[in-house]
């Protein structure tokens, strides 16, 4: 039986791709509606995903408009209260955030059946809200800091959710005459890579001849491309590219922060990688992510501090000894040998099913 589904998700593309992911295993069973805040929509295809709302809810913040952002929620519950409502729906899927609070609430009043993803290996602030209230959670490991200890049979493992063109891409195995190195910062960018990272590039590119592929804002592209080819350093500066997937898989190595839809498109490609968890990162959520990687050999970890001081170095000892970048390659081939679209999918939907 056809159920009628809504995603809830927002802000930035950790919460977003993930919810667009559900979507796609879903939709094929299901009516779904992805809801989001305007935040999010820019991450959303208008032209695949054209079921969308929006409910834009503020950030939750101490300050002189904390009075009008309580009453823009009481509006905003109301709203979405009628919008579940007026569509019918069955099940409702948070993917994180406070963007999911109205929603969720409105779900609640009306005893919808609740269902929340963590893709992190700390449970979030508003996850953790709503842990009592919701079926099931789906999550990547059983060891997730700060999960009560009582609520821990809601936990569903699922491997990590990865869109379908990852699937069956594997980026380069061989190392002909350049090394190619992916820099990405995330759907919210990463300054550190744009200020900090170029020159030490440079530097290597005395002695081993690379290729560089760097996200940055559309403001920095035209200064980077200048700076590489002055050094006469091949490159592909970029700011959003649909076809990520490519830029993977002409990859070698990346360095990345550490959301976890990022680590979880490098490690079903076999890409290697340095991570710099965002040092701000709620709950040091992207650190937790990283000592994951680490732990299975499967990445380098650099945290921000000494970012600047150690990545030359680590790089270096990259290009000089294949055997540790080859092992940590074979590492994560081991790690994803079951995770597949059609395993996950599985997975997925027999728990939405259950009820």
């Amino acid at each position: 039986m056809t159920k009628k589904i809504l995603i809830s998700t927002g802000g930035s593309g950790g919460h977003v791709i993930p919810a667009t992911i559900l979507n796609d295993h879903l939709s094929k069973n299901n009516e779904i509606i992805i809801s989001t805040d305007k935040r999010g929509y820019k991450y959303l295809d208008i032209n695949k995903y054209k079921k969308v709302e929006i409910i834009d809810t503020p950030r939750i913040q101490y300050s002189f408009l904390f009075p009008f952002n309580l009453l823009k929620i009481l509006y905003l519950v109301i709203k979405s209260y009628f919008l579940l409502k007026n569509k019918n729906i069955d099940k409702i899927i948070s993917t994180g955030g406070y963007m999911s609070l109205p929603l969720i609430l409105a779900a609640r009043l009306k005893k919808l059946k609740i269902y929340l993803f963590e893709p992190n290996l700390t449970l979030g602030r508003s996850n953790r809200f709503f842990l009592n209230s919701c079926e099931k959670i789906f999550c990547y490991s059983n060891e997730i800091k700060n999960f009560p200890k009582k609520l821990k049979h809601k936990i569903q493992i699922i491997d990590p959710l990865v869109r379908k063109e990852f699937y069956n891409k594997v980026s380069q195995d061989t190392i002909k005459e350049k090394f190619n190195i992916l820099v990405i910062g995330g759907s919210q960018g990463a300054a550190v890579f744009d200020n900090n990272l170029k020159e030490i590039l440079a530097s290597i590119s005395k002695d081993f001849t690379i290729k560089i592929t760097q996200q940055t804002s559309e403001r920095n592209i035209s200064k980077l491309e200048k700076f590489y080819l002055d050094y006469k350093i091949e490159n592909i500066i970029f700011n959003y590219d649909k076809n990520f997937v490519d830029k993977i898989v002409d990859s070698h190595l990346c360095i990345t922060r550490s959301g976890s839809s990022t680590l979880a498109e490098l490690s079903i490609t076999n890409t290697p990688f340095i991570a710099v968890p965002l040092a701000t990162s709620k709950d040091d959520h992207q650190l937790e992510n990283a000592n994951f990687y680490k732990s299975k050999g499967c990445c380098w970890l650099l945290e921000q501090s000494v970012f600047e001081e150690k990545i030359e170095q680590v790089l270096k000892d990259i290009l000089n000894n294949k055997m540790d970048y080859l092992e940590k390659k074979q590492n994560l081939k081991k790690l994803n040998y079951q995770n597949t679209w059609n395993n996950v999918n599985q997975k997925i939907l027999n728990i939405i099913n259950e009820n």
